[in-house]
């Protein structure tokens, strides 16, 4: 939402300095209340776009304390946009500008002048009351840009790097809202994210062909003797359900080794970071229980499961 009123800056005065008159006091207040108003229209505008989309990055936000709800928004709102701006842009060359515009916002943002718009004023109070770096968002942009120009990858390590980029940047903005910013705790983290982005490449092999996108990698589909025109039939061929099955293990020992991460995470936070890293299991199981047929239909986390883990995760916070 735009405001015409920038933030105020907020001047010590020195013990000889003449005091303000009332006049002046006056003056200034509707100035600071406008400005802070800025920030809690920013919030509400990020409170709506999260919550209007059902995904496990919000769903896992009702179990947070009602203090870290709006900074989890902003970094939400943040990540939609890019992520909006990535695929739904009219080209590949609007969608790059259009990220351009997202940097030089960013950049006035990080330096204290954030646009008075959208997300922006709530981005910043979020980036200043946990003094967060700049790394992961400029990581993720760098792959929204990637997705302009590359539709498939040569190798594992190539499409790892990818999820590097555009998976665990959002984990790693989170963890510092806990103030957990190296080490262990970043490792397991990347590894939970990159295991929902690719349970999300595997669940969705047929959508994204459909779209022009391969994420499986070449040198894995002519390893598992995979032909192109396998992503073409109506049901899954025996070779690629054996690629599959194999990266789909791939992802649930990611899943595994980050799932350590809750024991080191404020409880504020274990039941959230639990709770998605269950649903990127659960869809693992989903392609599994269909015998990995994913062009056949999409795998899906029935609603009961959803709601048990929920429950659980819920429960797991009242302990």
């Amino acid at each position: 939402m735009k405001s015409p009123l920038k933030p105020q800056p907020e001047w010590e005065e020195s013990p000889t300095a003449a005091p303000r008159s009332t006049d002046a006091a006056q003056a200034a207040a509707p100035a600071k209340q406008q400005a802070a108003m800025s920030v809690a229209s920013s919030e509400r505008y990020c409170r709506q776009l999260a919550t209007s989309h059902y995904e496990n990055f919000v769903v896992a936000s009702v179990l947070l304390p009602a203090a870290m709800r709006a900074p989890f928004y902003s970094l939400y709102a943040y990540c939609r946009t890019a992520d909006d701006l990535a695929d739904e842009s009219a080209s590949p060359e609007a969608a790059l500008s259009a990220l351009d515009r997202l940097a030089q916002d960013l950049d006035k943002t990080f330096a204290g002048q954030p646009p008075q718009r959208e997300f922006f004023p709530a981005l910043h109070a979020t980036i200043k009351q946990f003094a967060m770096t700049r790394e992961p968002f400029d990581d993720l942009l760098s792959a929204m840009r990637q997705d302009q120009t590359v539709t498939q990858y040569e190798s594992y390590p190539q499409l790892l790097d990818y999820c590097s980029r555009s998976a665990s940047p959002v984990g790693r903005m989170v963890l510092q809202l806990a103030d957990l910013r190296e080490g262990i705790a970043v490792e397991q983290s990347d590894d939970i994210c990159i295991g929902l982005q690719l349970a999300n490449f595997w669940q969705d092999v047929a959508r994204d062909h459909q779209i022009g996108r391969i994420y499986l990698p070449e040198q894995m589909r002519n390893e598992f003797q995979v032909t192109p025109d396998m992503l073409l039939q109506s049901s899954t061929a025996p070779e690629l359900k054996r690629l599959l099955k194999h990266l789909c293990q791939d992802a649930r020992e990611r899943f595994q080794r980050g799932m350590l991460l809750v024991e080191s995470l404020p409880r504020w936070l274990a039941s959230d970071v639990r709770l998605m890293a269950q649903g990127g299991v659960a869809t693992l199981d989903a392609i599994a229980k269909m015998d990995y047929d994913v062009l056949r239909c999409r795998p899906k986390v029935s609603l009961w499961k959803q709601t048990k883990l929920l429950m659980r995760a819920v429960l797991g916070r009242m302990l």
